[in-house]
């Protein structure tokens, strides 16, 4: 069987979550426009794209520092929570003193941690990048011990009945394997990412699209208040798909393959 064109493919996977996309957004328009609703209220999306592009020449640079923020939070995340995540799986004692204090910070409001990191860091931007840290982290250790433990008890029975070294079982069976979850523990931790970084700069941060919500919220700009929503989605979306394109780069040997593939 041939291979689909790409442009067809592409037609098939993204036509129709754009197709009821606009149709949600023209019937947001008509209703708006029928009903008389107050723009404080609920702006229609002519009105929203409208207002927010009066913003043009601020929002690069306030994408730009929650995008930085974000990746930030992510990474530490990932540099921090996959080593916890092996280290737990080989300490028992690790885990039962790690997991409780995991979970204590994850449980905790979002709203209520960034006073705190801003008494403890400071105003700025490194303050919104902890937060995104923190909250991005619980997912990457769960998932990655999750994978590192599910490896198949014969393959490391198999290992042991050769000798193999335990640094050798886990660069070539126990990592391989978990790569998966690993992937799944990034893509909810850098979504988290994005929840943090906002929560960040609504507390303590005079730059970054959270603060642009604040500013445009404090003088009932509602429609650019939804702007700057929809820029955090589309910032959410990218930085899923960064993450989505590395797991298919490093990982294409469990991806699916595509549709019209023989």
């Amino acid at each position: 069987m041939k291979t689909a064109r790409p442009g067809i493919r592409l037609l098939s996977a993204y036509g129709p979550p754009l197709a009821v996309i606009a149709t949600l957004a023209g019937c947001w328009e008509v209703a708006c426009r029928l009903l008389a609703v107050p723009v404080w209220l609920l702006p229609a999306p002519s009105v929203i794209l409208r207002e927010s592009w009066a913003w043009r020449d601020v929002l690069p640079s306030h994408f730009w520092v929650t995008g930085l923020e974000v990746l930030g939070g992510f990474g530490a995340a990932v540099l921090l929570g996959v080593p916890l995540a092996v280290l737990m799986v080989h300490s028992s004692l690790l885990r039962r003193v790690a997991y409780p204090v995991l979970l204590v910070f994850q449980s905790a409001p979002k709203v209520a941690l960034a006073p705190l990191m801003l008494i403890w860091i400071g105003y700025g931007k490194v303050s919104a990048l902890v937060i995104a840290g923190v909250v991005a982290i619980f997912p990457m250790v769960v998932n990655t011990v999750t994978g590192l433990e599910s490896v198949a008890p014969e393959l490391l029975e198999l290992a042991r009945s050769w000798r193999t070294g335990e640094a050798l079982v886990f660069w070539k069976i126990r990592l391989p394997w978990a790569l998966p979850q690993i992937f799944g523990g990034m893509k909810v931790a850098i979504t988290l990412a994005v929840v943090g970084a906002v929560v960040g700069e609504f507390v303590g941060s005079d730059r970054g699209l959270g603060f642009l919500v604040v500013t445009a919220s404090s003088t009932m700009n509602t429609a650019v208040v939804f702007g700057m929503v929809g820029m955090l989605s589309l910032l959410g979306i990218a930085a899923f798909g960064l993450v989505c394109l590395a797991e298919r780069v490093l990982c294409p040997w469990y991806l699916p393959l595509p549709r019209g593939t023989a």
